[in-house]
């Protein structure tokens, strides 16, 4: 039988032991220790150890978990600069107003939240006072991710600075009106005041972290120095239960981002209970955060309780805290002083003896209020040691209370995120322990007043001295006046003009290599953000490594196994590829990042991220959404693209649907091009709407979705038909007829209308001579370059016609005087081209790639959803065959022709 008490084996054993008698003298002092002192004690001395290793430099493996207790002791707390009695009548102001702000609207049945702002009050009123850089200093100042959840404080405190009106306080949540305020951090509604959409929980943290990561970059490649802005993203604990939120804090750590804070309001509670009732979700972040190798500050307890450890001479105490639940301590922050003597306190005779010390006023303070998270003193010593931590990135683990000072009602209560409104006893007992001047008379009809202590009180000129002398208002979204980016030269567009002969060529490889002449341009060339996550060889990219390189903040550490080759795997520290690895979020998050540098840094950037079209939009349509609403710009490149074209790997990597999801974003412009010229036209009206000069009436906070194609096919030249350029912008041209495709059809032949997206132009193409040659019809084929692009426009003439305005929709004024039916056909599901079918005027009908995909060929897989020229001819007969243009035996003749 094995002892449980023998030292088990270990990786130490593989390690030589040059002293094993002094090793054996170590091992059997430890055990001498815990043998008279108790485990207790040898714990403590080994931890000690380990500490006083760690700071003499002799590397060793972390410890994840600390003590249940501050990172940073009172006696090593700085002084905290500035009037702190000040601050605390701010702070006293922005709690009644964010609470009297919420309360109000709730008459309306709008909703909102007031315990979280509760519980973080002092999380950001001292960040705002002495640390958060705003807009007008040098640079571009921090970057502030708010907890969405906790904009109604944000909104109390411009309210008290004069940003905001009394008039749009009341009306947070109703923004119909042009003068409402959104519920939470919108750029796209408030784009004066938020930088950053937060309320998706988890999108947050992943965006803070690769914003840092995009600040280094900007500095690295020259563009901009942004060496003094700091990201500060403030989160909830039951946030981080979101995957997003800690997918890539390996990422923070390995690249050093000290330039980057995260808040955790630890306030035990998600929304509708403890975090982690029977476990501390504290010390499971400490773990974590640790063992990603970021820097860890534990801001847990007030000043209260140093009078508690002070008396734990045993360590009696810190083992109970360890010990004790979060449910647990949730608990005890509603109960009197006598249950927690009894369940706290009577769990060990040591505290037990401690507890005869202590008033049951000491204990309710400690127990009910004194959290570290509360204090301006513990959450300042614990801001500047994170922006003095070298690096590393820093997480600060706050402990607070829910609704923390809102009253018995609402602190700690598992429903308090619920609730919407507090009692006007309520307010008046917040009043009272708040110190502020309100008065009873002040209550008209039960209304709760907005509190203001005047324009030119001593605590808005505090508040607006303590900005002005940190940069300006925060938070705040600068848009800088930037010059249009120049066009580039007009040869790198205009050379898919003219085909690429008998070549085949891919749009994936078109767009690629028109990315690689753009980023040549002497003036608008270094402005590109190539993003990809990991495959770049798969979209032939692998030609710009060694020219553009690949971002690393360490450079190349290592000689490239392909050092020989033309084309090796080149990293650089001011690389220009943002090469991820196989992470389409943190790509998305680098895409934020970069295309909306503009505003953040007053620097227009050219992101384009490039992915297997099947894991964008399905993937990552929550952050495509966030993009839209953070007003980003760039081309997203969806490619691999289509339901058939990927052979062989099947349903998994077959999308047949990412434009559907597309079209559900109104920032999103969508486009399906079948030919390299029609890429070309789109990316230069792209640069120009976005970077450049915008049409009247153009809103330039868009952004593009391509979808290009790994098939490699002859690239036709650009045809001569007036207003092609216009057609392929808004998405909709006719690229031949049948008389100009040369095939041969009878005098009066039955024509018919066939709109072909991306790949499926080609099998248009092949149907068109099918149908002439051996059926007699005549067929003009048209390029529907962007079926959404049409539906945007057919929607706004259908507003312009309620608002008694005369105008035709553009498919319609394209397709007018076109005689036959109308048969579209994509690469995607049917509903795709079915945007547009109730504004086309002929009788229509259309063909897609419904249903699951498959592992196959093209041709078969193309025969498999009946989108081939074989069915599209099939289908055209059957139209025409309804309309009695064709012999209704046709239809069958062809379906046994073809074998379908």
């Amino acid at each position: 039988m094995t002892d449980p008490n023998a030292i088990q084996p270990s990786e130490l054993d593989q390690l030589p032991d040059r002293d094993p008698e002094e090793t054996a003298e170590w091992q059997a002092s430890l055990d001498a220790v815990a043998k008279a002192a108790g485990p207790h004690r040898a714990a403590y001395l080994m931890r000690r150890t380990l500490e006083r290793a760690e700071g003499a430099g002799i590397a060793l493996p972390k410890l994840l978990e600390t003590d249940y207790v501050n990172s940073i002791p009172t006696s090593a707390e700085p002084d905290v600069p500035g009037d702190e009695a000040m601050e605390q009548r701010i702070t006293a102001w922005n709690r009644w107003n964010a609470a009297a702000m919420v309360t109000r609207g709730s008459k309306y049945g709008v909703g909102g939240h007031i315990a979280t702002f509760a519980s973080a009050a002092w999380l950001y009123e001292t960040g705002f006072n002495h640390f958060f850089k705003g807009k007008e200093a040098d640079g571009s100042g921090d970057q502030l991710y708010i907890q969405g959840h906790a904009s109604p404080g944000i909104y109390a405190r411009a309210f008290l600075d004069g940003r905001l009106t009394e008039e749009q306080l009341d009306n947070f949540r109703r923004e119909a009106g042009g003068n409402g305020l959104p519920s939470y951090p919108h750029p796209r509604r408030l784009p004066w005041l938020w930088e950053f959409p937060t309320v998706s929980m988890g999108l947050g943290p992943l965006s803070a972290i690769y914003q840092a990561r995009f600040n280094r970059y900007l500095t690295n490649r020259g563009i901009k120095d942004t060496s003094a802005s700091h990201v500060w993203a403030f989160l909830g604990d039951g946030e981080m239960d979101e995957p997003e939120s800690t997918a890539a804090l390996a990422l923070a750590a390995r690249e050093e981002l000290d330039n980057l804070t995260f808040v955790i309001n630890c306030n035990l509670q998600r929304l509708d209970g403890p975090v982690r009732a029977n476990f501390k979700i504290v010390q499971e972040l400490e773990a974590q955060f640790r063992g990603a190798g970021w820097n860890v500050v534990k801001t847990l307890w007030g000043t209260a309780w140093d009078e508690l450890f002070q008396l734990d001479t045993t360590g009696a105490l810190v083992r109970r805290l360890r010990q004790v639940p979060d449910a647990q301590i949730q608990t005890y922050q509603t109960r009197d002083a006598a249950y927690i003597r009894q369940d706290f306190f009577g769990a060990d005779p040591a505290l037990a003896e401690m507890a005869k010390l202590l008033s049951d006023d000491k204990i309710i303070e400690c127990f009910h209020f004194s959290r570290g998270g509360h204090e301006s003193r513990k959450v300042f010593a614990a801001y500047k040691a994170a922006v003095e931590h070298k690096g590393a990135p820093t997480v600060i683990l706050a402990q607070t209370v829910k609704g923390h000072t809102l009253g018995e009602g609402f602190a700690s209560k598992n429903a308090n995120h619920q609730m919407k409104k507090l009692t006007v006893d309520e307010f008046k007992n917040m009043r009272d322990l708040l110190e502020l001047p309100i008065k009873d008379s002040d209550f008209v009809d039960g209304v709760v007043p907005y509190g203001h202590p005047g324009a030119d009180s001593p605590e808005v000129r505090y508040l607006q001295e303590r900005r002005a002398a940190l940069g300006g208002p925060a938070p705040a979204r600068r848009v800088h006046p930037v010059a249009p980016l120049p066009a580039p030269a007009e040869k790198a567009f205009a050379s898919f003009d003219k085909g690429s002969g008998s070549q085949n060529v891919a749009t994936t490889m078109a767009f690629v290599r028109l990315v690689k002449d753009l980023v040549r341009d002497k003036e608008t060339g270094k402005r590109w953000v190539p993003i990809v996550p990991d495959e770049a060889r798969t979209f032939g990219m692998e030609s710009l490594f060694p020219s553009l390189g690949i971002y690393s903040p360490k450079g190349q550490t290592y000689e490239p196994v392909d050092r020989d080759q033309l084309m090796y795997y080149k990293e650089a520290q001011n690389g220009q590829i943002l090469n991820e690895g196989i992470t389409e979020a943190g790509s998305m998050a680098d895409f934020i990042a970069a295309s909306t540098s503009y505003a953040t840094h007053g620097e227009a950037m050219i992101p384009f991220y490039i992915f297997y079209s099947m894991f964008g939009w399905q993937r990552t349509a929550d952050q495509m959404w966030q993009l839209g609403d953070q007003l980003g710009r760039g081309f997203l490149i969806g490619a691999t693209a289509g339901r058939t074209t990927l052979t062989g790997e099947g349903l998994q990597h077959a999308d047949g649907h990412s434009p559907v999801i597309a079209a559900t974003n109104p920032a999103a412009l969508t486009y399906d091009p079948a030919f390299a010229y029609e890429v070309a036209a789109i990316v230069k009206d792209g640069l120009r709407r976005m970077y450049g000069e915008a049409a009247p009436g153009e809103d330039q906070n868009v952004f593009y979705y391509l979808t290009v194609y790994n098939e490699p096919l002859p690239q036709p030249a650009k045809p001569s038909v007036d207003g092609i350029d216009e057609g392929i912008v808004k998405g909709l041209y006719r690229f031949n007829t049948a008389e100009s495709a040369g095939v041969t059809v009878p005098a009066n032949a039955p024509r018919i209308q066939v709109l072909g997206s991306g790949t499926a132009i080609h099998w248009a193409l092949k149907a068109q001579r099918l149908l002439a040659d051996e059926w007699g019809v005549a067929a003009d084929v048209w390029s529907a370059t962007s079926w959404s692009e049409l539906r945007r426009d057919a929607l706004e003439a259908d507003e312009a016609g309620l608002r008694g305005e005369e105008r035709v929709p553009f498919v319609r004024q394209a397709l007018q005087g076109a005689e036959g039916p109308v048969l579209a056909v994509s690469d995607y599901m049917r509903q795709v081209p079915d945007q547009i079918a109730q504004w086309v005027e002929q009788d229509w009908s259309s063909l897609g790639a419904d249903g699951f995909g498959l592992s196959d060929t093209r041709e078969a897989a193309r025969r498999h959803f009946g989108v081939d020229a074989e069915s599209i001819v099939v289908a055209a007969l059957a139209q025409l065959a309804r309309r009695g243009e064709v012999k209704a035996t046709a239809v069958k003749e062809a379906r046994e022709k073809y074998g379908l």
